[in-house]
């Protein structure tokens, strides 16, 4: 394992931010960091990078703790922006990865091939603040990643960006990993830490109410979906025995189920009401499982 954190808690005054928390992050691995509002994550990525110390407990990389020695192998894209609005994006890029050690030519290099890569390259001498919201999350994206950093923590890193450019981003994040970059990623769309990540941690109150490998924490979740889609109402199904949950949509509806074996009992069901043209049982989403461990303390 190459990130560990070992009981840590951040206490500020009589009120506890993160609680005993224990994770093991995988390396070269895209690592989820969930939870609602004021769970925890800001304040675990500050412990994280030094800006914050923690109360109690350690936190290790590769075996050592971080310092500001190892900060240049390390990246960060907040979930608030910190670009100067009025520098120009070629300015503002060569400054941050001079901040990281580089060298002006190395930076001015990599500045080309990312924004080409987002095919940007007429905005190298705008000033930020003549740059779309979307636009200004790529450059900051860029600032996060331009030193090829090992480490890399990314805060809602698809934030104010249309469905195109989430692709691009995801992307771009997919092929760090690959170069060999170790990951963690937080973000309310629980579509895209399914799509990314491998495992995940679900905080609630500063306490992890769910952590491991997403495939076997969807296994031992227990409860199933069934897509349905029917030339009648299917609102019957509400009072069948194991179901727990209807959302009726207008093209299909899902049902939640106890077990897979309750599905034989609604296929019955809708096999006497009429035609099913669509029937699936389906494993649980994220989303649902998040709901369920936290979703409660938001309704």
């Amino acid at each position: 394992m190459m990130l560990e954190f070992q009981n840590v808690t951040k206490q500020f005054g009589a009120f506890t931010a993160v609680d005993r928390l224990n994770l093991s992050i995988p390396e070269n691995e895209i690592f989820g960091l969930l939870g609602g509002n004021g769970a925890g994550k800001t304040t675990t990525f500050r412990m994280l990078l030094r800006l914050i110390d923690q109360t109690k407990g350690t936190i290790s990389w590769k075996g050592e703790g971080i310092s500001y020695d190892s900060s240049h192998l390390i990246g960060y894209l907040p979930e608030e922006r910190g670009l100067y609005p009025k520098m120009k994006v070629k300015e503002q890029l060569i400054y941050l990865g001079k901040l990281r050690g580089m060298k002006k030519a190395e930076v001015e290099k990599e500045i080309a091939i990312w924004l080409e890569r987002f095919k940007v390259p007429e905005y190298l001498d705008k000033k930020v603040e003549e740059l779309s919201k979307g636009n200004q999350q790529k450059i900051q994206f860029i600032a996060s990643v331009i030193h090829k950093p090992e480490l890399l923590i990314l805060d809602e890193p698809f934030s104010g960006l249309d469905p195109v450019n989430v692709e691009v981003l995801k992307e771009a994040v997919l092929d760090l990993k690959k170069s060999g970059t170790t990951i963690l990623f937080s973000s309310h769309r629980m579509e895209h830490v399914e799509e990314l990540c491998e495992h995940l941690c679900i905080l609630h109150k500063g306490k992890a109410v769910v952590s491991g490998n997403l495939k076997e924490i969807k296994r031992s979740y227990g409860k199933k979906n069934i897509r349905i889609d029917a030339d009648f109402d299917v609102a019957f199904l509400e009072n069948v025995a194991g179901v727990v949950h209807l959302k009726q949509g207008l093209n299909h509806s899902i049902v939640q189920i106890e077990n897979e074996q309750v599905s034989q009992t609604v296929l019955r069901e809708l096999v006497s009401k009429g035609f099913v043209r669509q029937f699936e049982l389906e494993e649980p989403s994220l989303n649902d499982i998040f709901i369920e461990k936290v979703g409660a303390a938001y309704e």
